[in-house]
């Protein structure tokens, strides 16, 4: 699955007949819309992941690769701004690292069904019939004065009983902002949820700016229990224009700020803005550029939210100091549920940090820290304090974090405690044989257990064998990944055999390396030498 905008841009440079001076960004038009074909193809035909999956169809498909080529976009060129590099070559690997990374989440997600989702909404027997007015189904598109006005025709209803508006996936021009003016003011006394995600794209910065106050006065004074303003690219300009909105707000359940390209400025700005956290049970920050200081200006917010569930800050390009500080803040939210810290640097300081945190949770039921070069030290901090606490962990997911068989004893006693574990990640990392057999040992009893991937470990066929002939036999179970392996085709052949009866179970195994040894980052059956190719092929894969 290859998205190769080297290639594509280099083809753009080319005819604009720049031989000596070749600028890598921005793309032209041209080359965007290619790549958003490109993914639309990635979402709709056959590969291991839409096997596993599913594939979208084709309508789909589009919105979503439109939808991540924009934030994928926004996020580059927020970097290109603010650290232009000469030709653009970092922002290029970074639009295509968040292209794959986007694009990973869809494929995982797999395709909706929105006729239930209808149903659901409509046979809610919690909320009032007609309480929700949905303008984001369908295409993405702009819309302007006239056309708000027809559309929103529903909300000038009087005595209607809309108590969330969801506004996403249509981008909102200067004049259609001025129309929904008085219609939201009107509101605001009777609205409880908010959804303005994504709802000002492809707009210019002046103009975008603009909507965003208009919403803000707008909505002041409202007294909502869930705001989302993600995939607005906001910036520092962006949270502060929603500055009015967000200051007036003493009853927030539940924020989400994801994909808004909030830097160290602009998550200054959410904390100055947002001092009424008291009641906060729901925070995602993913996929922003907060980096160490901006994490220290999120670790305030959190530190102000002893009620937080479900905290979410991944992809956040947070260091050690940052996740010590986010740490420390965390220990205050005893009743949190799920945490996602994923894809971040904390490293083994920001792990041992973090345990501390973590022998408070009795209530955490979700833990997500893959990819934080944890190392066995923090690998083993985190694992020791689990043990002791969160006795109805059920998904505990630890990838890519250089883990030996050095932190298997310690992994495998803290797996021996729950019971309730539905859901075990710990792929990409260097368990081996040693660690494969005893964890699956200590997973004997798990009747919850339904999903392990162990993939990327260099396992040989014994530890293979092992989780294989543990977890056949259990009857819910549904799926074992251990491809990326060092097993021989003899042991391949005897995985075959003990599944033969629930082949389902096994997931695919074309990337085991039966003769053991490095994996190639860049073998695939369209390999190139790209190195841009190359790059993206991995992030998509991983």
């Amino acid at each position: 699955m290859l998205i190769n905008t080297r290639v594509f841009i280099a083809m753009e440079l080319n005819s604009q007949d720049r031989p000596f001076s070749i600028k890598l960004w921005p793309p032209s038009q041209n080359t965007r819309q290619t790549l958003v074909e490109r993914m639309t193809s990635n979402l709709t035909t056959k590969s291991l992941f839409t096997q596993k999956y599913g594939t979208l169809d084709k309508e789909e498909a589009e919105e979503n690769a439109k939808r991540i080529e924009d934030v994928a976009f926004i996020t580059a060129n927020l970097h290109y701004e603010k650290e232009p590099d000469g030709d653009g070559g970092s922002a290029v690997q970074l639009y295509a690292k968040e292209c794959s990374k986007l694009l990973l989440d869809v494929l995982k997600r797999g395709p909706s069904n929105r006729d239930s989702e209808e149903v659901m909404t409509s046979d809610d027997t919690t909320a009032p019939r007609e309480s929700v007015f949905d303008i984001s189904k369908g295409k993405r598109a702009f819309i302007e004065a006239d056309e708000a006005r027809e559309l929103l025709k529903p909300l000038k209803e009087p005595g209607n009983s809309f108590t969330k508006i969801c506004f996403s996936n249509r981008s909102f021009g200067l004049g259609a902002a001025q129309v929904t003016e008085p219609i939201l003011a009107s509101l605001k006394g009777q609205l409880k949820e908010v959804d303005l995600a994504d709802f000002i794209a492809g707009r210019p910065e002046a103009e975008a700016l603009d909507v965003m106050k208009i919403f803000s006065t707008a909505l002041e004074g409202s007294v909502l229990r869930y705001l989302n303003l993600s995939d607005n690219a906001l910036g520092e300009k962006g949270v502060r224009a929603f500055g009015a909105l967000l200051k007036s707000q003493n009853s927030l359940e539940e924020l989400y700020l994801m994909n808004d390209g909030i830097s160290e400025e602009a998550a200054r700005a959410v904390c100055e803005l947002i001092p009424f956290t008291e009641k906060l049970k729901v925070l995602h920050f993913h996929n922003n550029m907060t980096g160490d200081e901006g994490a220290l200006a999120i670790a305030e917010v959190v530190k102000r939210s002893p009620l937080l569930e479900n905290f979410r800050c991944s992809s956040t390009r947070i260091g050690s100091a940052g996740g010590v500080a986010l740490s420390d803040a965390l220990g205050n939210c005893t009743h949190l549920k799920k945490l996602d810290l994923r894809d971040n640097m904390l490293g083994v300081e920001g792990g041992v940090s973090l345990s501390k945190a973590l022998t408070k949770h009795a209530e955490l039921r979700e833990i997500y820290l893959s990819y934080l070069n944890l190392e066995d030290d923090g690998a083993i901090a985190i694992v020791d304090a689990l043990k002791e606490s969160a006795p109805h962990l059920e998904v505990l997911e630890m990838s890519g974090n250089d883990i030996t068989p050095n932190a298997a004893p310690a992994i495998a006693a803290c797996l021996s405690a729950k019971r309730f574990l539905s859901k075990l990640n710990l792929s990409e990392n260097e368990l081996k044989d040693e660690g494969a057999i005893l964890i699956s040992k200590t997973l004997e009893g798990h009747s919850q257990l339904k999903e392990i991937d162990l993939s990327c470990n260099q396992i040989g066929g014994d530890g293979a064998k092992q989780l294989a002939m543990t977890l056949v036999q259990k009857a819910d179970f549904k799926s074992l990944n251990i491809n990326g392996n060092f097993i021989s085709n003899e042991g391949i052949d005897e995985l075959m055999d003990i599944f033969k009866n629930s082949p389902d179970m096994l997931g695919p195994l074309d990337e085991n390396e039966p003769d053991g040894g490095d994996n190639d980052e860049d073998d695939d059956d369209e390999g190139s030498a790209d190195e841009l190719e190359s790059k993206m092929k991995n992030l998509v894969v991983n």
